[in-house]
């Protein structure tokens, strides 16, 4: 299967707490870790592909090549090929450290990297995954998933925000567990629901 998440964030002790941007209630970096990880792995297995757009963490320790290795220890731990796309907090330095110490699952690389962004195809339907929220115009076959902006959504039926800060999960009739990756059916009520909602504000 496949599944699509953003904006992770571990170990980023500024998103602790009710902020601006979340609402991550736990004490400490190691909890929040742990959260995302066992949920992660409750639904993803080891033989799926998970998308991630972006944002892996947020963790300032030197050398660089320590918060480099913790990041890696944490992803070796999540089910699932894990396909990268960089956002505004991931750096190139850890996307070439990842690739160093990077080894087959499924005989595919545990890790695959992008700079910009993924064309994926499904059901007739095509899907840009950016970190960065697009603006596609009039694209009735085209959605755009995205991360980035956390805690609002973009007031476009063809944008969807698939961050672990995201409000559309509420479009879903059961909310996922916090750090669960969404998976492509799930993604389908959400664009199906925001769409009604949207043409019932117009």
């Amino acid at each position: 299967m496949n599944f699509f998440t953003a904006d992770t964030h571990f170990f980023d002790k500024h998103l602790l707490g009710k902020t601006d941007f979340a609402d991550r209630q736990y004490l400490t970096v190691a909890q929040m870790n742990e959260t995302i990880i066992a949920n992660w792995n409750e639904v993803v297995l080891p033989t799926d592909t998970v998308y991630h757009l972006g944002d892996i963490a947020v963790h300032f320790v030197r050398p660089e090549k320590q918060a480099h290795q913790d990041i890696l220890e944490v992803l070796q731990r999540l089910n699932g090929n894990l396909v990268f796309i960089k956002g505004n907090h991931d750096s190139r330095a850890l996307f070439k450290y990842l690739d160093k110490n990077n080894y087959e699952v499924n005989g595919r690389p545990k890790f695959s990297f992008h700079d910009v962004g993924v064309l994926f195809k499904y059901d007739h339907r095509q899907y840009y995954l950016t970190h960065y929220p697009l603006m596609l115009g009039i694209a009735p076959k085209i959605i755009n998933l995205h991360g980035h902006i956390h805690h609002y959504a973009v007031n476009v039926k063809e944008n969807i925000n698939v961050g672990l800060d995201s409000p559309e999960v509420d479009y879903l009739k059961e909310k996922p567990a916090f750090g669960q990756p969404l998976s492509l059916e799930q993604v389908t009520q959400i664009i199906a629901a925001k769409r009604d909602d949207y043409l019932k504000r117009r």
